[in-house]
């Protein structure tokens, strides 16, 4: 059970409203988080904000959900594990075995895993990833911005994670259990 309210969209505040209605137009649905988030509509604007705007960017949405299920998977975030295989599978069109390889950082090709072990590293030693592991990624064909767009994506993740792990989110979309 959650520790942190989760309202429903009717009875989150005012000016959350409008952007849990965009949420809701977009997937079809409010997902718990969205709603939990939306106790703040500060904080529910800026994590829509930067989600929207990553999406705009040079990774594929495949890649971004990958990057997702790697940084659940080592953040220990069964919330946002269940979520991004949700929407892995079904938006992004990975296949199980994608989605199982990304929660351990692999890919079956060689420049998503060194995306996934880039954004592992960032994750796991917080930023201060080596020269060695930088010029990997580089070498795999990522330039500067999409360098920049896999630490964002990875630092959008932890915020996520973060929120789950402290209001023990109810889990909401098909469960799936952390190794």
């Amino acid at each position: 059970m959650s520790r942190i309210s989760i309202p429903t969209v009717e009875a989150s505040p005012t000016a959350s409203q409008p952007l849990l209605a965009a949420v809701h137009k977009q997937l079809g649905v409010v997902p718990n988080l969205m709603k939990l988030i939306g106790n703040s509509p500060a904080a529910l604007e800026g994590y829509l904000s930067l989600s929207g705007a990553l999406a705009k960017g040079s990774l594929s949405g495949p890649l971004r959900e990958a990057i997702a299920l790697t940084v659940a998977e080592y953040n220990g975030c069964e919330y946002c594990l269940a979520a991004h295989a949700y929407l892995g599978k079904n938006l992004a069109k990975l296949s199980d075995a994608d989605i199982d390889a990304a929660r351990d950082a692999h890919a079956s090709d060689t420049k998503t895993e060194a995306a996934l072990q880039f954004a592992r590293q960032v994750a796991a030693q917080r930023g201060r990833v080596s020269d060695a592991e930088l010029a990997s990624l580089r070498a795999a064909g990522f330039n500067d911005a999409a360098v920049i767009e896999i630490v964002l994506n990875v630092a959008v993740n932890v915020l996520t994670n973060y929120v789950n792990n402290v209001a023990h989110t109810d889990v909401d979309f098909p469960a799936i259990s952390l190794r």
